[in-house]
């Protein structure tokens, strides 16, 4: 897990993976594989959480910027 979007990208390139995300819900950064769905087990069920997922190859200002934009085009998401 990491704390902002920079990091999430450094996770990506160390690990492999290709997608980088902000899960809403955690208020957590990560780096995950295309199509990966992020969420919690509880009482043996999976709830899936709000993530904004996006391309690793993407800049860290590049991310904030379509997340803000998406966000603000999606209010109460």
């Amino acid at each position: 897990m990491a704390g902002s979007w920079n990091e999430a990208r450094e996770c990506a390139v160390r690990e492999g993976l290709s997608h980088v995300y902000h899960d809403c819900d955690d208020k957590v950064y990560g780096a995950c594989r295309q199509g990966e769905l992020q969420g919690i087990f509880k009482g043996g069920v999976f709830i899936e959480h709000r993530c904004i997922c996006m391309p690793a190859h993407l800049t860290a200002e590049e991310l904030a910027a379509k997340e803000r934009k998406f966000l603000e085009e999606n209010p109460g998401w």
